[in-house]
């Protein structure tokens, strides 16, 4: 293997000159530059990626700790920050806290001890004072899907809010009144978000969102299953059930199915986040669609940006709602294109 003063013969410069060009120091010379490079792949030198490291106090990797490597949205998410890194010359250590809070502590502890440059993090609740540490010392950081309200830290999510107003006046306009929703956990920003807007449609159509109607979930698929049980044990149960996110509704299915009842003959079903699952459920699940890999390299050029010394931004995108035949919608080749979201999906 090739080493750094082999590269220097084969150019015929110094060692140092040699650290210089791999380090992207100014002070050398265009000529020398290119000799460098040049016996640089001729020799297919592999600089210590360590050793550098400790020469530059850079590692060039990020951090990544996503809320449930087993929900295919945060999948999808995992794969863009890892795409759009590799592009930037970053390498990512993801970490999976499985909703727990504790378990995001620990991994983000760990990264931090691995000097990574800079953390991606989808907070499992809103008040880690080990973040909030990271933050005060100067740890590079963004947010991405959640974040923690009052945190001077880039958020990159998408706004629901939006699609969920469509959602409401497209079940509405199918002569749906009365609908129920199983909730994320109150301690996230997403939970709390998407409770509140779905209140709020409901409130511009007459509607009220009893109690009852309301269960608390946890961003899994188990909860759903549970909540869906309660509402289907209800004297009158609702017409529909939202499920704030794709884990939920799959258990809110199972929960439907298990009684005996059909999806949307004897009750409807929507979801937020879209997974490439819902086309091949049947019937297939009406969803909120976020934009999750531009949310994930949006999210990735933020943080680099924030390492590299250039300002960081906040970046906010739209959801939308995708219509399919969950909710009692026609069947394609009955239906006109959907009046809110301009299309027909099945």
């Amino acid at each position: 293997m090739a080493s750094i003063k082999d590269v220097a013969a084969e150019a015929g410069v110094s060692v140092a000159t040699v650290s210089r060009v791999l380090n992207d120091h100014p002070s050398v010379s265009a000529d020398a530059r290119t000799r460098v490079l040049a016996a640089v792949e001729t020799l297919g030198y592999r600089p210590n990626a360590v050793a550098r490291s400790l020469r530059t106090d850079q590692t060039h990797t990020l951090g990544l700790v996503i809320s449930d490597v087993m929900n295919p949205y945060f999948t999808e998410l995992a794969r863009s920050v890892e795409e759009e890194a590799r592009a930037l010359g970053y390498s990512v250590i993801i970490g999976n806290a499985d909703e727990r809070p504790e378990l995001q502590d620990h991994h983000v502890r760990n990264l931090l001890d691995r000097r990574i440059d800079g953390l991606l993090v989808s907070p499992t609740d809103g008040g880690s004072p080990l973040m909030l540490d990271a933050v005060r010392a100067g740890t590079p950081m963004v947010f991405v899907d959640r974040w923690m309200p009052g945190v001077a830290v880039p958020v990159v999510r998408s706004d629901g809010r939006a699609a969920i107003r469509d959602l409401v006046a497209h079940l509405h306009g199918l002569g749906h009144r009365r609908l129920a929703i199983i909730a994320g956990p109150a301690a996230t920003t997403t939970g709390q978000e998407r409770v509140a807007a779905f209140r709020e449609a409901l409130e511009a159509y007459g509607l009220e969102l009893p109690d009852a109607y309301t269960g608390q979930g946890d961003f899994q698929a188990e909860s759903g299953r549970r909540v869906t049980e309660g509402f289907l044990d209800l004297p009158e149960p609702p017409e529909v059930v939202f499920a704030a996110d794709n884990l939920m509704a799959l258990g809110a299915l199972d929960a439907v199915r298990a009684r005996g009842m059909r999806v949307p003959q004897d009750i409807a079903l929507a979801a937020f986040d879209d997974i490439p699952w819902f086309v091949h459920t049947d019937p297939p699940i009406t969803a909120i669609a976020q934009p999750t890999g531009e949310l994930g390299r949006a999210a990735v050029r933020a943080l680099v940006d924030r390492i590299e010394g250039r300002p960081p931004e906040s970046v906010t995108l739209p959801a939308r709602l995708v219509v399919r035949r969950s909710c009692g919608e026609p069947s394609p080749r009955n239906a006109a294109v959907n009046p809110v979201t301009n299309r027909s999906e099945s």
